[in-house]
């Protein structure tokens, strides 16, 4: 932690790190936010005397269970499941699932302590949580996948409920997956809460917009960075990493506000295409076929395939990452500063290093942290759970319009915060402080609880 921070945040971070042993990804989350509050902590001499951002590192609940499942040989696996319940001072808890191989308790705090603040941003009434797995739907049948859910959701379901904590799609589930947990929801609570997830198929309570949303949102709050200085997307050159949902539809949207994305990724490589990436057949490849980026520069003739190396090679006036954390290191943000890139927005939760995120500072490029510019996913999943408890249904163009809405009133909620605290243009400290003050308020308003 840098040496201008008080003695104050360094202790309560040592304190986390002695809590939390060996949880990298939850020290890195928490450094940055209390970084920014030092500002605050100056101003507002309550939140120390009640240990407020102490109360605020630490979980409300933890939960771990085993996850035991039987594949279509008959071999029986075990994995382990997840779900964080960090703060519900705003709302239910709210956050995604995430279905991976490198999924454990570090990661899914450090997800689950971002989406506190994340989630205060939008201004909807939602707290902050996060779950998931080690399992790999990857290469997995349906039957597999199905199986596997419904023993996930079997020791998850006590601890859901619209009013209590509310689940998303993340990394490995998407409407196929959110599908086999919701019913077995339904199977073992004999009641049709639709509101108890998000993410869910159009045709049985899900949301138009819901989809896209991670990648417009980004694009949109992309927009507004450039709007406060003058600028468009007219003319500029995008690179997005990733392939999956973020990366697929904020390049539809970059597309459809003016600028051109030349490059993506998967976990294999990444490639470039000049002539601007083609969409349909991007969707054909990575969402229809499940296939490789390769296989979309083979049939696209103005593309070319790089085999592993750094997207952020590509020359760009728009970086967006969008694959996972860490993915932008202090090496690759130098090169894409040096290339002219002149706007890096975080698609992804915490794609950017912290030497990342200082070498692009030093370099003046303006950056978006992913607690507001990835907003957009659990945005919509909130206007989601609006819609089931109503039981209406919105058009894709008021969805969309909702969602612009709220990227814009994130971005000048940052914008403006940055500047009253001091550090104009700093959209890191203006994201933190303003997601920090709102929880805060509300924890105190709350009691010791």
């Amino acid at each position: 932690m840098s040496g201008d921070v008080p003695a104050t945040v360094h202790a309560i971070y040592d304190e986390v790190l002695r809590r939390n042993p060996g949880e990298t990804e939850f020290h890195q989350a928490v450094r940055e936010v209390l970084e920014s509050l030092a500002v605050v902590l100056d101003r507002h001499s309550e939140y120390t005397e009640m240990k407020t951002v102490e109360r605020i590192c630490e979980p409300e609940r933890q939960v771990i269970f085993r996850v035991p499942w039987q594949d279509d040989r008959g071999e029986v696996w075990i994995n382990r499941g997840f779900r964080v319940e960090f703060n519900s001072a705003l709302g239910p808890y709210k956050g995604g699932l995430r279905f991976h191989p490198s999924v454990n308790l570090g990661i899914v705090k450090f997800l689950g302590f971002e989406q506190i603040f994340k989630n205060a941003l939008t201004g909807m009434p939602i707290g902050g949580g996060k779950g998931g797995s080690d399992f790999d739907p990857k290469g997995r049948s349906d039957a597999e996948v199905m199986r596997f859910c419904q023993s996930f959701m079997t020791e998850l379901y006590r601890h859901l409920g619209e009013y209590t904590d509310v689940p998303a799609g993340d990394i490995g589930v998407g409407a196929r997956e959110i599908g086999y947990l919701f019913g077995q929801y339904k199977r073992i609570t004999n009641r049709y809460e639709s509101g108890v997830l998000t993410g869910k198929g159009l045709g049985w309570g899900g949301a138009l917009v819901r989809t896209e949303a991670t990648g417009y949102g980004a694009a949109f709050f992309a927009e507004a960075m450039m709007d406060v200085r003058g600028e468009s997307f007219d003319g500029k050159r995008v690179v997005v990493s990733g392939s999956g949902n973020v990366a697929v539809y904020g390049i539809e949207k970059v597309h459809q506000l003016g600028g051109t994305a030349v490059a993506c990724s998967d976990s294999s490589g990444y490639v470039v295409d000049d002539a601007g990436i083609d969409l349909d057949l991007l969707k054909q490849v990575k969402e229809v076929e499940r296939g490789r980026i390769s296989d979309y520069a083979e049939r696209r003739g103005s593309a070319s395939f790089v085999a592993g190396g750094s997207i952020w090679d590509v020359p760009c006036d728009v970086a967006i990452p969008s694959a996972t954390q860490n993915e932008l290191d202090g090496d690759a943000a130098a090169v894409l500063a040096r290339n002219g890139c002149r706007y890096v927005v975080e698609g992804a939760n915490m794609p950017a290093t912290p030497t990342a995120v200082k070498a692009l500072r030093e370099a003046g490029v303006a950056f978006a942290p992913g607690k507001a510019a990835n907003a957009g996913g659990v945005a919509t999943s909130a206007l989601e759970m609006q819609q089931n408890a109503s039981r209406d249904r919105w058009t894709f163009e008021h969805s969309e319009t909702r969602l612009a809405e709220i990227m814009r009133d994130i971005h000048t909620r940052c914008h403006e915060t940055a500047e009253e605290y001091g550090s104009p243009g700093d959209l890191v400290l203006g994201a933190n402080v303003a997601g920090f003050i709102q929880v805060a308020e509300a924890v105190h308003a709350h009691g010791l609880i």
